[in-house]
This record gives structure tokens, sequence and C-alpha cells, in this order.
């Protein structure tokens, strides 16, 4: 578990999530410590692709806007196919927990990769399961991890936003729950 805290904010469209974005950019948070999670639902009518260009993902078609705009804004992109949730697009430090997870096998009993890598950030099971259903039903997640301070900052500029929820997940909260 890491001794950093998060925020975690679900937002029902990639409009919604993309305005969190630029607000926290606007208010100087570091881009570096946010992620973003979504499903990507396309349909056979769009044409759809992912190619890598040196360590920048590019992606094209229905929501290749937004996405192309988090590859080349956050650290780090990812293309995943999980199962029980479907293709799922990430971009941020998220990517490297679940890459993490998948490489060590950490998956955590009856969650995906994306589940094992939230909760690997500190992310209690209770509240990854909440947000795997989230990811299911075709939300968004947005998360800010740092230090209590840093990400206090992120979740009160995110409440302006109106998420559906936004939750602090703390190092010390984490800490009580094992024991």
């Amino acid at each position: 578990m890491s001794e950093l805290s998060a925020v975690v904010a679900v937002y029902g469209t990639h409009t919604e999530a993309e305005e969190a974005v630029k607000e926290l950019q606007r208010a100087g948070v570091d881009m570096r410590a946010l992620s973003i999670v979504g499903k990507e639902s396309h349909t056979d009518e769009h044409v759809v692709g992912y190619y890598n260009t040196g360590d920048r993902m590019k992606y094209w078609g229905k929501t290749g806007a937004f996405w192309g705009g988090f590859w080349g804004l956050l650290f780090g992109s990812a293309f995943f196919a999980i199962p029980g949730i479907g293709p799922v697009l990430v971009a941020g430090p998220v990517v490297a927990w679940i890459v993490g997870a998948l490489e060590g096998a950490a998956l955590v009993g009856g969650l995906s990769a994306i589940g094992a890598g939230l909760y690997g950030m500190g992310i209690p099971k209770d509240s990854v399961i909440k947000y795997e259903l989230a990811l299911k039903t075709d939300k968004y997640l947005l998360l800010v991890h740092g230090t209590i301070a840093e990400v206090e900052k992120a979740k009160n500029i995110i409440e302006g936003t109106r998420p559906i929820t936004v939750t602090l997940h703390t190092a010390e909260m984490a800490g009580a729950a094992v024991k």
C-alpha cells in the first residue's frame, strides 16, 4: 500500500472529466500526479486506432480529441482490455500501478487489474469495487495522488466541477482500515 493519499472523482461524461482536468491545471496542480481512467465504448461505426511514437501514444476515433489531449498532458498512457469491464483507456501515473499489479501477479481477490492498481495506490478495496462498477457503466475516474495537502487542494477544486462522487483516501485512513 502507498504512503501517499489520493482523491478520486467519478464523472458521467468525458467532457465533465476534461473540464475538471483543465480546472486542476489552471490551479497549478502537478499534472504528473493526475490520472484518468475511462472505458472506451466505441462502436464498429467509428474508426479507432492506437499507436505509439516514441514515448507518446496516439489515438484517433470517436473520442480521439479528448484522449489525445491527455496523452500529451499526463504522464504515461495505456490501453487495457479488462475482462468484465471491457476496453479501458488510462492516462497518468496509475498506469504504472496497474502494470505493476499485472507484472507482479498481485491481483487482489475479485479485483480486475485496474482494481488491483488502485488498491496498490492505497485505495480501500470497498471503494475500488465501486470504482470498477463506475467504469463498467461508462463513467470516468479522475485521480490525484500525492501528499495529503496536495490531494486536499485537488479535492477542493474537483468539488467545484460537480462530479458524481468525490472521495478522499488518505494513508492514515488506509492504515486504520488495516488494523
